[in-house]
């Protein structure tokens, strides 16, 4: 595990900007899993600069996302495959039939699941997964649970995410309380995983993610096992870590 501690999140946003270019650039048919949220979108402008530039082309990217609301269309502002098109997709020369999200108006849960399950099958492996972290120590929406769930599922929302995503909507009754999320199985079979992680309300989730147990109640945690991934944190991020660091020196 590689980890990479930046002053802030712009400098975070570069960073990990750079390592998803990195791919691109290397790999121009590469299969990105992507994440939403906060912690991507300063990333997504830099990409979406690196594009207008010149010096990206996603014309033969595939892009497999992690998780989508339940009840939310793709149109709905607060969806999703809204947030995509708007940060990313919407900027730069990406095929849109090779865009894949979770459908959060399909009511059959089953069929949803097996559905994206077959998508991350046959257009996968996924080469870079980029991932946020919930101030639970979610991934894609893979809340705190007695066992990791290995594939596609219909997650029911923690409060402490729908407090934490609330900001984004006109009221907390607004808040989905359901999602579609890719497994921790199925984050796992990437060949990479970039984490990245920004502000003092994540750094307790990062410390029990890095140096915790290996434990479902910490989704996170998982990625102890995993065999190639960085991570991307700004100080405030890392601050408990680095305090933990520091004592255990002394």
């Amino acid at each position: 595990m590689r980890v990479i501690v930046t002053k802030n999140y712009e400098e975070m946003s570069r960073k990990a900007a750079n390592i998803i270019a990195a791919q691109v650039v290397m790999k121009p048919d590469s299969v990105l899993g992507l994440a939403t949220g906060s912690s991507p979108i300063g990333a997504y402008k830099l990409l979406v600069e690196g594009y207008k530039k010149g010096d990206l082309d996603f014309s033969e990217i595939t892009s497999i996302n992690l998780d989508e609301y339940v009840g939310l269309s793709a149109d709905h502002n607060q969806s999703y495959a809204y947030f995509m098109r708007d940060n990313l997709f919407n900027h730069v020369n990406i095929n849109m039939e090779n865009v894949f999200l979770p459908n959060g108006t399909e009511t059959d849960e089953a069929k949803e699941c097996a559905r994206y399950d077959e998508v991350i099958r046959s257009r996968g492996p996924i080469d870079l997964q980029l991932l946020g972290l919930g101030e639970n120590g979610h991934i894609g929406f893979n809340e705190p649970d007695s066992s990791f769930a290995k594939r596609t599922h219909k997650v029911s929302l923690t409060e402490s995410t729908i407090n934490a995503n609330s900001r984004l909507f006109n009221s907390i009754d607004e808040v989905p309380k359901f999602a579609y999320s890719m497994g921790v199985g199925s984050i796992f079979a990437a060949k990479h995983i970039l984490l990245i992680a920004s502000g003092e309300k994540k750094a307790d989730a990062l410390c029990k993610a890095l140096y915790g147990p290996v434990t479902p109640e910490v989704p996170a945690s998982a990625l102890q096992f995993h065999s190639n991934v960085t991570i991307v944190a700004d100080e405030a991020a890392y601050a408990l870590i680095a305090k933990m660091k520091e004592n255990h020196g002394r």
